[in-house]
């Protein structure tokens, strides 16, 4: 698991109060249990400061799985 995985898997774990979340890059919110509309902004939010980027408002929805937002998080992070 590279270093980007680790930190999102830690990022979603806190937020959604999971310690069981795993993520694969096909998993979408319908896949894991608490990860509703609430929780996706507080994720983002949160993925933001734990990655030093930031999300323009189109990015905070558009993503489609968790593999096209850890790809965009690697790019962006370095």
């Amino acid at each position: 698991m590279s270093d980007v995985d680790e930190r999102m898997v830690q990022v979603f774990r806190e937020v959604l109060g999971r310690e069981d979340v795993q993520l694969e890059d096909r998993t979408t919110a319908a896949d894991v249990p608490g990860w509703d509309s609430l929780a996706h902004i507080n994720i983002m939010y949160s993925l933001e400061a734990e990655f030093g980027v930031r999300f323009s408002d189109e990015q905070l929805t558009s993503f489609q799985d968790v593999g096209e937002l850890r790809r965009f998080l690697a790019s962006e992070a370095g």
